[in-house]
């Protein structure tokens, strides 16, 4: 009988110490996967869901996530797009817990770029809300974009071709914070 009870302690004592260890490799599995996901690809799942944004000097933006660059994410606030530098995001409340599979190297939607986004207000001649990370703020038009800045002119496009004298801003992507379309 005591052999019995010895051989049933040992063998209790390996069972717990097997489910430690199996129970410890998981934890670092898991910690190891959770190392690898980025910011963007959780963003990615979640587009199409309500999100709040916080902006570096631009305040809050509420909306639907529209679209997720490598450096930029596009949100749907009050029917109007709001574009948003990802170096200029602070915070994101409303992200579910899964993220999407990183893009391959080779996926067009990774190559897209916040230069590409916004070389595509300045082809639209689109009015914009220009926000920096300061905090200061303009109404105008992108003229162009350059490899890390875009130029902004203050004032509409009617009053550029009315031929009023416009203020041209030189705005490196790192000091933008919210590009709003009107």
């Amino acid at each position: 009988m005591r052999w019995e009870e010895l051989f049933a302690d040992l063998e209790a004592q390996l069972d717990a110490a097997e489910r430690a260890e199996h129970e410890s490799e998981v934890a670092d599995r898991t910690r190891r996967e959770l190392a690898r996901i980025r910011l963007a690809d959780r963003l990615r799942a979640a587009v199409g869901s309500a999100v709040t944004v916080t902006a570096a000097g631009g305040g809050v933006v509420r909306g639907r996530l529209a679209d997720v660059g490598p450096d930029w994410l596009l949100l749907q606030e009050d029917g109007r797009d709001a574009l948003l530098p990802a170096s200029a995001v602070t915070g994101v409340v409303g992200l579910p817990g899964r993220a999407a599979a990183p893009l391959p190297a080779t996926a067009v939607a990774g190559r897209l770029t916040l230069g590409n986004a916004l070389r595509g207000l300045v082809r639209d001649r689109a009015t914009v809300r220009v926000t920096t990370v300061d905090g200061r703020s303009w109404t105008g038009t992108l003229d162009r974009v350059g490899a890390d800045f875009v130029d902004s002119s203050e004032g509409t496009p009617e009053e550029a071709r009315a031929g009023q004298p416009r203020t041209v801003q030189s705005v490196p992507f790192t000091a933008l914070a919210v590009i709003r379309a009107l």
